[in-house]
Order: structure tokens, then sequence, then C-alpha cells
């Protein structure tokens, strides 16, 4: 982080949350790593501080802040204290955004005060096992019925906050002839008849972070649970995907730096021949590389965040932020492992965690491939 970019409210926002994350996370993540999902109670805890939902209107219970360095600094700081099983940005950076958005007046009374409290978590329904970038292509089908309800058919999967998810917004085909004409977002509520979400996926890193498949068999979905207009869906997501692909650039920035602090820890503090290992020419030129890099990522970084403010931000930004830093985090995590030697292979030293965290990256919020593409693309290939 830069200090520039924050005022003195930022800075107590960034030791309230400092102090919640020190008392409630760093405590338990091992043992939400072990149970593959984190305790309810942690959300409830968040949310009566304020840490959720924080542009959600004062109206419907929120802060009504909206100033993306707050977003930031949440992630930030479960980055530098080794936390991933909490899926606060999905919850707040990615999915109540549709919401607040897209709500009607009576949505937004339903819905919006529980996520800002904690009481709802929310996910959203984008891939499928046979889709995954090409959204145009999802099978998942809502036939509308003659009351305007719409009878819902498919499966998802890798959903961030499936597992614990109140409300999921789901992406649906009301059309299926029609492309991404008609595709249409649908909130689906715990509870409801034939949606399932029990069960849980294990995964290599990120491993108490809540990810579920969600299955949906002849879910009756009412009219009113319609976010937005019919047909739009496609458009929406297009309008929110650059503030995801924003986020996981700053978690990806802020895990570089942890990384990296942690390795100079260790390279002062192993010896070797007699004197620590970072005295050796070979370590001190990585270490330099990796804060250089880590340096110029950080300023682009946070020049995003500021344009994002602005409303300037674009899509093709966002996308290089995106692919750029969650490269550059691979590269760093994998650089600062080496440095570890044997260490850097044992699962208790940090080092390890992070190495494992960092490869979903460059995956999640479409692959940096796809980056890449959109990217070409606008500059008219």
């Amino acid at each position: 982080m830069q200090d520039f970019m924050y005022d003195e409210e930022h800075r107590m926002f960034r030791e309230a949350f400092k102090e919640y994350v020190q008392r409630v996370a760093v405590p338990n993540e091992e043992r939400w790593v072990e149970a593959g999902v984190v305790d309810q109670e942690a959300w409830l805890e968040a949310g009566k501080n304020g840490f959720l939902a924080m542009d959600v209107p004062e109206e419907y219970g929120g802060l009504g802040v909206k100033d993306f360095r707050f977003n930031a600094i949440i992630s930030e700081e479960l980055a530098y204290a080794n936390v991933s099983s909490l899926g606060f940005s999905v919850h707040t950076d990615i999915v109540v955004p549709y919401l607040i958005r897209l709500g009607t007046e009576a949505q937004k009374q339903r819905w919006l005060p529980k996520t800002a409290s904690g009481e709802t978590i929310v996910s959203v329904g984008m891939t499928e096992p046979n889709t995954g970038s090409d959204l145009k292509n999802i099978q998942t089908t809502a036939v509308k019925q003659s009351d305007g309800s719409y009878i819902l058919n498919g499966q998802k999967t890798f959903i961030s906050n499936g597992f614990l998810t109140g409300l999921c917004v789901v992406v649906c085909k009301t059309d299926p002839e029609a492309g991404h004409r008609g595709i249409s977002l649908l909130v689906v509520e715990d509870g409801m008849e034939g949606f399932n979400h029990s069960r849980k996926l294990s995964k290599m890193g990120m491993r108490g972070a809540d990810l579920a498949e969600l299955f949906f068999d002849n879910v009756r979905v009412p009219a009113e649970n319609l976010l937005g207009e019919e047909g739009m869906g496609f458009y929406y997501l297009m309008q929110e995907l650059p503030q995801e692909r924003l986020i996981i650039g700053v978690m990806s920035i802020a895990a570089a730096e942890a990384a990296l602090e942690e390795t100079i820890r260790y390279c002062n503090e192993r010896t070797a021949f007699g004197k620590p290992i970072g005295k050796f020419q070979n370590s001190r030129f990585k270490l330099a590389e990796m804060k250089t890099e880590i340096t110029i990522g950080r300023t682009f970084i946070d020049q995003c965040i500021n344009e994002l403010n602005a409303g300037t931000l674009t899509p093709e930004k966002a996308a290089m932020a995106k692919y750029w830093l969650s490269d550059l985090q691979g590269k760093v995590v994998d650089q600062c492992v080496q440095l570890h030697g044997g260490y850097g292979f044992m699962t208790e030293y940090p080092i390890t965690k992070m190495y494992t965290d960092s490869r979903a990256s460059r995956i999640y919020g479409g692959t940096n491939e796809i980056m890449k593409e959109i990217i070409g693309r606008s500059m008219g290939f």
C-alpha cells in the first residue's frame, strides 16, 4: 500500500479491520482450512463492525460509502495476514453491487440489510461444468410460466460462497435461441425447493474458502426474483466484471507484498556458511527484482483504484491489472519458495500456503488468457 492513497478515515478503518483479522480470522484460519468452510459467526461479527458491503446505502442498513479504497483495504489486510478463507470480496465487491444497481425498491429492502449485517451471504452462479469463460454457452435454463414465475434447471460449479449462500444470483437462459440476448439473472434463495448447494469442493489451495457446486432441479423462482430486465443478463455481467477483475489484482499484489516480506524475514534469520542467506548476491538480486516489480505493480493498481472511483476504469485496463498482477503474484511466491530452500516445501512455513493459494488467481474471474483476448480486441485485433 502507498500512504498517499489514504486519509485518516481510511487508516482508522484499516486498523479496525486489522484488529478483527487478528482476533477472529488468524486464530481460526487453520481450522477453517481443515473444515473447508468458515463459521457464519465470523461473517456476523464483520457485519456488526461495518466490514461487509460498505456501499449499501444507509437506508438499507449499510454505511453508504462508495470508495473502493475501503474495499481494497479489506482484501489487502486478509492477504497480509495470510487468510484466504473469508469470501468477503465475492460478497462485497462482486455480488452485492448487482443488487444495489439492478434491484427494485422492494428487492433492496428485502435483501440488502442482511447482506450488510452478514446474516445473508451472497454468491453468483456463472461457471458450469462445461462452460467457463464463455458465458454465452451456459446451459442452465429458466422457463417462464403463465403466472410470471420461472422453472430453473441446471448446474453450476466452482461457486465461491456457494455452500453458505443465502442468495445466489444465477446466470441462466430465459430464451435459449437468442444467444447472449437470451441470458437473464434470477435470484435464488436458500430453502427454495429443488435448490441444492450442499456439495463442498476440495481444492489444492485456498482450502478454507467456501467453494461449492449448485444444483437446480425444477426450482420455481417467483417473478419478483428477476434481477433487472429479462434478456439483459449478459450486458449486466459485462458492466460489473471490471470491478471483479480489479479486486483480484488488489489481492494479487497484496499477496506478493506479503510473500516478499515473509521471505525478507527468513533471509535475515536463516544462515549458511556463517552468514544470513540474504547477504549472498543471488539472494539480494532476487529480492531486489521482486521489490522492483512489486513497486511497479502497486503503482499501477493504485492508479486503477483511483480510476474506478472516478468512473473511468476501462474493461481492458481492469483485464491488464488482473492478468499482470496475478502472473506477478505467481512469479514472486515461486521465487520466495526457492529462497526458502527445503523449508519452502514444509507446510509449517507460511510461504507454503501462500504458494498453493496463489495458483487460483490466474484462473478465476476469467483466465489470464481471456484477459489477454480482451486487451487484444481493445487494440482493434
